[in-house]
């Protein structure tokens, strides 16, 4: 007479669903802006930038960890600031160009 273990009993109807592997929401997380607030950062406006950096980079950590609010928070943080050094960026040169061109009309009218 040999013994055989029962079979598993079959998992709870309806069931969790499918678990993320690293522990936090399901879906992908919000976009963090890393690489525009990188570019913008490197040529625009340094401060604005940088906080737009600090953002960025929270978002995926703060998903992971299952703030969800938190990780959209941080990314709308994070784009506004990267449209922030890209509007001051964007002024400073158009101020450049005008004030250049400006003293290249007064210069050639003398």
């Amino acid at each position: 007479m040999s013994y055989e273990a029962p079979p598993p009993p079959p998992p709870p109807p309806g069931g969790y669903g499918a678990q993320p592997a690293y522990g936090g929401p399901a879906g992908p997380p919000p976009n963090n802006f890393l690489v525009p607030a990188i570019l913008a950062t490197i040529f625009c406006c340094l401060p604005a930038g940088v906080v737009g950096i600090v953002f960025a980079a929270q978002v995926n950590s703060k998903w992971a960890a299952g703030d969800v609010a938190g990780a959209q928070s941080a990314a709308a943080k994070a784009r506004t600031w990267t449209f922030v050094s890209v509007g001051v960026g964007l002024v400073v040169v158009v101020g450049w160009l005008l004030l250049f061109g400006l003293a290249a009309l007064s210069g050639s009218s003398s």
